[in-house]
């Protein structure tokens, strides 16, 4: 199996913003949409896309949402041999209220970002 290379620059910092942003004390909406598109942005990486799924158990667990810290924990055990593997929905948010295999709409800023990385999607 083909090792990826690192995130290029341009993405890891809007990886990194997102991150920054889903971690920083303020309104929990706002923290679960940044983590969200990080997951997005860090899907083809395992360690980063592990790392979104830290992320969300610990705002699962901030939130005491039970159902989301369960489906976090089952994430957090396939998410780096998912992207290592190279399966993995496009898209696709993170969270358990959405099904673990399903594909999503990428917002458009992000497929881009996916698209200058060389990152192929599925249409």
């Amino acid at each position: 199996m083909p090792r990826r290379a690192p995130m290029p620059p341009a993405l890891l910092k809007a990886f990194t913003a997102e991150m920054t942003a889903a971690r920083t004390p303020g309104p929990t909406p706002q923290r679960w949409r940044a983590i969200e598109r990080a997951h997005i942005l860090s899907q083809p990486w395992p360690w980063p896309h592990t790392h979104t799924h830290g992320v969300m158990l610990r705002l699962a667990v901030r939130d005491r949402d039970v159902w989301e810290f369960l489906g976090q924990l089952v994430r957090l055990v396939v998410a780096a041999p998912g992207s290592a593997a190279g399966n993995y929905p496009d898209g696709n948010t993170g969270r358990t209220r959405v099904g673990i295999n399903t594909p999503m709409p990428i917002p458009a800023d992000l497929a881009a970002l996916l698209s200058q990385a060389g990152v192929a999607m599925q249409p």
